[in-house]
């Protein structure tokens, strides 16, 4: 049995395909939508659209995708490879989605921080993460006005962007790229047509390109994908990564579990990310018995209706969601969620190339 709230946006795009002039319209809009993305490139390159660097080494962690490449994870990682190396952090993050932004540039430093509805879910999952590191994680839509912030209260040695690549108006110093390797190019089109934020050939900013999931694709396709890669951008370095579970959370006893718990288990999933089928695969893994699936478009905030309809149809099964997708439980969720509630956590491994990926981070 399987429930599921599906993505709109997603939806609306499979319905204009079918029909006999969608697809046409979404091409000529996906030409639109490259063309200004390009000249926007072209304009920032050539000084026509300002842009600042504001001091210390700034790395962007983003992708060309919309979403579903992990860089929330990425930037954990990084943050917590530079922290071992005895290097000053500050994180700058847009704060997606959130359900009130603010004008304002937010910080999460201390235990006493906003709500994730103040900081988005993504910042707030970083904050507790990286809890005890010193790192203060700038929450604003204007990246360079939180990076100059960073530098005026915190003095980092690096500044750490996230999902930057498309925000030009703060310089960097180093672009990563990750690309799903089970989906590299979404689906083959730019937006509206298929999920690609700009034109391959962007991917020439690239200090560095790292390949996600690729423990879920075969080495020859990673080997295909790889000459993909050298074809648009020759000197690029190429490393990969896997995304693996580190710890499971009674949400309700407030205990870590361990990795153990589900095997053999029968298990209700539900989540709001980009890739839910990396999340059900790693329950699978675990050896939970995935018997219910309940899918919500990426950082979607739940609502207690929808707690309900879970908690009808789960019967004993124990309820599994992600720890970035807890946090934007409503209030009063444990009155409707009566059983086991579990959040997986997850860290990304770098399987190939560690050597460019702490060289990209460190400058060396």
């Amino acid at each position: 049995m399987s429930g599921e709230n599906p993505n709109r946006a997603a939806a609306l795009r499979d319905r204009v395909r079918a029909n006999f002039l969608g697809r046409p319209l979404l091409w000529a809009a996906s030409w639109v939508y490259g063309a200004v993305a390009l000249l926007r490139r072209f304009l920032y390159a050539h000084g026509v659209l300002p842009s600042k660097h504001a001091g210390p080494r700034t790395i962007c962690i983003g992708n060309l995708t919309a979403g579903g490449t992990g860089k929330t994870t990425a930037v954990l990682l990084a943050a917590q490879t530079l922290r071992k190396k005895d290097l000053s952090v500050a994180i700058l993050s847009r704060g997606y989605k959130r359900p009130e932004p603010g004008k304002e540039v937010l910080v999460l430093l201390k235990a006493e921080h906003p709500s994730w509805r103040q900081a988005g879910d993504e910042p707030w999952m970083l904050h507790h993460a990286l809890r005890g590191l010193d790192v203060p994680i700038l929450v604003s839509p204007d990246r360079l006005k939180a990076a100059e912030t960073a530098v005026a209260y915190y003095k980092p040695d690096v500044l750490l962007m996230d999902d930057g690549f498309q925000h030009l108006r703060l310089q960097r110093d180093t672009n990563i790229v990750l690309l799903n390797a089970t989906d590299p190019w979404g689906g083959g089109g730019l937006l509206p047509l298929g999920d690609l934020r700009e034109p391959r050939r962007a991917l020439r900013q690239a200090s560095l390109v790292l390949l996600t999931h690729a423990d879920r694709v075969s080495p020859e396709e990673l080997d295909r994908l790889r000459a993909e890669i050298h074809g648009i951008h020759p000197g690029a370095a190429v490393a990969e990564a896997a995304h693996r579970p580190c710890f499971i959370l009674d949400l309700g006893a407030d205990v870590r579990k361990p990795l153990t718990h589900l095997k053999n288990r029968e298990v209700t999933l539900f989540c709001g990310i980009g890739d839910p089928a990396s999340f059900r695969d790693q329950l699978r893994r675990l050896g939970a018995k995935v018997a219910q699936e309940w899918r919500f478009p990426d950082h979607h905030p739940y609502t207690l209706e929808e707690l309900r309809s879970i908690e009808r149809t789960r019967g004993d099964r124990p309820v599994v969601t992600t720890f970035k997708d807890f946090p934007r439980l409503p209030e009063h969720w444990q009155e409707e969620l009566r059983g086991e509630v579990l959040a997986l956590g997850i860290r990304m491994e770098i399987t190939r190339g560690k050597q460019f990926w702490e060289a990209q981070l460190c400058g060396k």
